[in-house]
């Protein structure tokens, strides 16, 4: 009786964010084959990093700048971003106000640029994937039905702000980065970290982890300043596909929701955080996204 207790417990937190029994081994599975359908990752010589220096985790929290160089020496933009996905999400990078506490206005024209970068990400081979396994596991019962939560888990909008604004979603805070209390908070896409790099708003300080992969993606954590605010780690996959972030993200958060979902990529452990947002919901008491991204050591 206590072991079916403890199995249920474990089931709360899952089943309170819309989540669906799934096994260790099925979450590698479905892993690995995200990771081996996306087409769309950089190549090799696509992406060239300058790392630099190495901190401790208990020198990040310093702040101190350690790369005289910039972290993205070479991005070949003309291959990667114009893909449709690519592109796409650079479109939605500029609608988000970045302070928490300011309300998000979305305008019909942004709408139709979320609308956009969802058709695109959902014609891919690896969204195609993770579609599929939901329908299988019947936690869907339509690809139109996926969709709609897809966009509301993610582009649903909320307060960070105690209740003062809605400032906030799970796709702005991790795939654009938000400033809160004098911090960046999120910030989990490599694409907008280049974009920061490249408008003169972000200066690399150092690195903490380098991932074991030796192709993209790999899984980078990192230190820098967005307009002089710190992020003492901000993990993120580097050189993913926008599709590859979105449906990995996405599968931890409604198989492992709240805690740490345990992957193989490329036969190499990968570990994803996720958090999910407890204080409003949409729907049927569903829970949007607070956070989702890669863990390093």
């Amino acid at each position: 009786m206590a072991a079916v207790l403890r199995a249920l417990l474990c089931l709360l937190p899952a089943l309170a964010a819309g989540g669906f029994s799934v096994s260790d081994q099925e979450l590698s599975a479905l892993a690995e084959r995200l990771y081996a359908a996306d087409r769309n990752r950089a190549a090799p010589g696509d992406i060239v990093l300058a790392l630099q220096h190495r901190v401790s985790n208990s020198e990040a929290g310093a702040g101190h700048d350690y790369a005289p160089q910039r972290l993205f020496s070479r991005v070949a933009e003309d291959a990667l971003f114009s893909r449709p996905t690519f592109s796409r999400l650079l479109a939605l990078l500029d609608n988000f106000v970045a302070p928490t506490g300011s309300a998000e206005v979305v305008t019909a024209a942004e709408q139709r640029e979320v609308a956009a970068f969802l058709d695109a990400v959902l014609q891919t081979p690896v969204m195609a994937a993770l579609t599929s396994f939901f329908l299988d596991k019947g936690l869907y019962g339509s690809e139109a039905a996926f969709r709609d939560d897809l966009e509301e888990m993610w582009f649903g909008l909320y307060s960070r702000s105690g209740g003062s604004a809605l400032d906030s979603s799970g796709f702005e805070h991790v795939f654009h980065g938000e400033i809160k209390n004098g911090k960046v908070s999120g910030g989990h896409s490599w694409v907008q970290l280049y974009r920061l790099e490249k408008l003169g708003q972000l200066n690399y300080l150092s690195y903490s982890y380098d991932g074991p992969w030796d192709t993209f993606p790999d899984v980078l954590a990192l230190q820098y300043r967005w307009d002089g605010h710190l992020k003492s780690i901000g993990s993120t996959f580097m050189g993913s596909s926008p599709e590859f972030d979105l449906a990995l993200y996405t599968l931890c958060y409604k198989a492992r929701p709240d805690r740490e979902c345990h992957v193989t990529l490329g036969g190499k452990a990968a570990t994803i955080q996720t958090y999910s947002w407890t204080n409003s919901y949409y729907g049927d008491r569903q829970r949007f996204v607070a956070s989702s991204y890669p863990l390093s050591p």
